[in-house]
């Protein structure tokens, strides 16, 4: 499974990614407000940084200006993908814009029907959003599956990349399902080591060794 860091503090990128754990970015325009920087020139910062694919976010509504948007990302950087909105206008710019070549992140998925239009028109990537489904009594991880299914049946290449993503479980099991990509703030990554056995196993081990007075160095 790939992980992609959803956040545009290059520092947290950074550290992340010299330990591997960073195969792509998502950001989007609050993300990058809240650094109180100008959005290209973050995003050409963050796509210097890490070598895979960084999602950068169109603010149009409307097909047209979401190509024209997504053209002027485009030419921050190689690593670019275009995300746009996963509504009839946003579909018909991630066709015009993967027709070009470009990668594509459709995002603020919803449903599998959803998903497959997607795939039809090109993308490179679908962004289900399990969290937000979780907030209304729906099963986030039954969308990724269900998605799953559909593109193995059809042999469609559009990456399934697990957004809205909260806790160490919607990892886990997003990568049981099978979820090509998953995003998360880096704390939520951070927090992927944590389990309280460790912690008290290595409690036990350094009292221990304490004990028993051995040092290596």
């Amino acid at each position: 499974m790939k992980f992609f860091v959803d956040t545009a503090d290059v520092p947290a990128i950074a550290e992340l990614n010299e330990l591997g754990m960073v195969d792509g970015v998502t950001t989007n325009p609050s993300l990058i407000k809240k650094s109180g920087r100008d959005i290209l020139e973050v995003t050409k910062e963050i796509c210097d940084l890490v070598e895979g694919p960084v999602s950068a976010e169109v603010v149009a509504t409307e097909a047209d200006q979401m190509i024209a948007e997504g053209r002027k990302l485009l030419e921050i950087a190689d690593n670019i993908a275009v995300k746009v909105p996963l509504t009839w206008d946003g579909l018909k710019a991630c066709k015009v814009l993967s027709d070009d070549g470009a990668m594509v992140n459709v995002t603020l998925c919803f449903s599998a029907n959803q998903a497959l239009l997607a795939a039809k028109a090109g993308a490179t990537f679908i962004s289900p959003f399990i969290g937000r489904l979780d907030d209304i009594n729906l099963d986030g991880m039954q969308l990724i599956e269900d998605i799953r299914t559909v593109y193995d049946n059809y042999n469609y290449e559009t990456e399934i990349l697990a957004a809205s993503i909260r806790t160490a479980n919607h990892v886990a099991e997003s990568a049981r399902i099978g979820a090509d990509v998953m995003t998360a703030p880096p704390a939520v990554i951070k927090a992927l080591a944590n389990h309280p056995l460790t912690d008290k196993g290595l409690a036990a081990f350094l009292a221990d060794i304490k004990d028993a007075g051995i040092k290596i160095l």
